[in-house]
């Protein structure tokens, strides 16, 4: 899971421990059953912490549920990043992350079940993916890779058909993820200007780390 700077002492630790283990059972519910309406005292003893722990962290269910969905679209951002190290052109970077979106389907299911489940409402979010797909729109806009006029408009097409990736590689297991993926990047990338060749041809580059 995403991390901060270390706490600096042994009550900061606990104290540090005690949040990650409330909001990782917060995410564990968002992905099995996507309900919210578990109680308190529920999320405190699958968290293995104690009832009023809860509230020295947060003051209601719906900001731990909040914090969840963040902690849980920053790490996919993390796993994305650490895959794609050393990787500079825009395209590329787009198509590989609908790439490792339908992989991460089998890798880390509980990140793109709530994905699919809570995405819509972070597309514009301040972190998660959504910062490094602008900062990746941006850069293809300022390079002329990218020929569309808004990279937050662009970000809205890019984060709805990605969101429409995740719901039909879950929905539809026996379809071919990789291929359903690299059709869908390749249509993003036509969107966003490059050529039809060109868009075929960065979606099916070997993934770094993978092929």
């Amino acid at each position: 899971m995403p991390t901060s700077a270390p706490p600096q002492n042994r009550f900061e630790r606990r104290r540090a421990e005690t949040r990650q283990a409330l909001v990782r059972a917060a995410r564990q519910i968002l992905a099995e059953t996507g309900d919210t309406s578990a109680s308190i005292q529920a999320i405190a003893e699958r968290a293995d912490v104690g009832f009023g722990s809860f509230y020295n962290h947060f003051e209601s269910k719906t900001e731990l549920f909040d914090a969840a969905v963040t902690d849980a679209l920053e790490e996919f951002g993390q796993v994305i990043d650490a895959r794609m190290e050393g990787v500079d052109d825009p395209a590329e970077l787009v198509a590989a992350g609908f790439r490792l979106t339908a992989r991460m389907a089998d890798s880390h299911p509980e990140l793109v079940r709530i994905l699919r489940d809570r995405g819509l409402a972070h597309i514009h979010s301040g972190s998660g993916l959504s910062p490094r797909a602008l900062r990746d729109l941006e850069t293809g806009i300022a390079s002329g890779r990218f020929t569309c006029g808004s990279a937050t408009t662009a970000l809205s097409a890019l984060g709805g058909t990605l969101l429409s990736l995740v719901a039909l590689r879950l929905d539809r297991p026996d379809l071919d993820g990789d291929e359903a993926a690299s059709d869908l990047a390749e249509m993003v990338l036509r969107m966003l200007g490059l050529a039809a060749d060109d868009a075929h041809e960065v979606t099916r580059r070997p993934l770094p780390g993978l092929d």
